[in-house]
C-alpha cells in the first residue's frame, strides 16, 4: 500500500461534450435521477433539494455554473446504459449533489501525469480545476472540489 499514494482513484463523468472527474474520496454515492424541488431565492446554479432516505440534499447544476451545454438528446440516447444522475459529494461535512449528464467509470491517475489546467476551458474558470490528465485522443478535466464550492456558499446553499 506504501506506493498507492501515487495514485489518485477518480470518478468520471460527462458534463456536455467533456469528460470530468472527482477524487473518489469526495463521492458518497452516486444516485439516479429524481425530482428535485425548487428553493426560492437560490443562487442560479442551485436546482434545488432531493431527499434521499430523509437527508436533504442540496442539488447543484455545473451546466449552470459552467455555461455548459447540456449533452445533445441524440448523443445520450445511443448510451441508454450510461445513464444521468447526480453524484453525491462530501465536502468538509457537507453533502452535495450535482447533476451529470452521464457517469462513466472509476480510473486510477498517476499523480505525476496530471498537467495544470489551461488559462480557460469550456467557460470553466481554472481556480475549479485541480488539473488535465491526456487520455488517448481526449482530455481528463479532473474538478476541485474543494474550491467548486467556497466555505460561504455551502453555508448558504445547506442552510437555504
Amino acid at each position: 500500500m506504501a506506493g498507492e499514494n501515487t495514485q489518485l482513484q477518480l470518478v468520471t463523468f460527462q458534463l456536455g461534450e467533456e469528460l470530468y472527474g472527482v477524487d473518489i474520496m469526495d463521492v458518497k454515492e452516486i444516485v439516479k435521477v429524481q425530482d428535485v424541488r425548487p428553493i426560492p431565492n437560490a443562487p442560479y446554479y442551485v436546482e434545488g433539494i432531493i431527499n434521499l432516505r430523509s437527508e436533504i440534499i442540496p442539488i447543484i447544476n455545473l451546466h449552470k455554473r459552467f455555461h455548459i451545454k447540456k449533452l445533445a438528446s441524440e448523443v445520450a440516447d445511443e448510451f441508454e446504459e450510461d445513464e444521468g444522475g447526480f453524484i453525491i459529494l462530501d465536502i468538509e461535512g457537507n453533502k452535495i449533489g450535482i447533476i451529470i449528464d452521464r457517469i462513466k467509470r472509476v480510473v486510477p491517475v498517476e499523480k505525476g501525469d496530471i498537467k495544470p489546467p489551461p488559462q480557460m476551458l469550456s467557460g470553466i474558470g481554472t481556480e475549479y480545476i485541480h488539473g488535465v490528465v491526456n487520455q488517448n485522443d481526449s482530455y481528463l478535466i479532473i474538478l476541485d472540489t474543494r474550491r467548486l464550492f467556497n466555505a460561504k456558499e455551502l453555508q448558504k446553499i445547506v442552510e437555504g
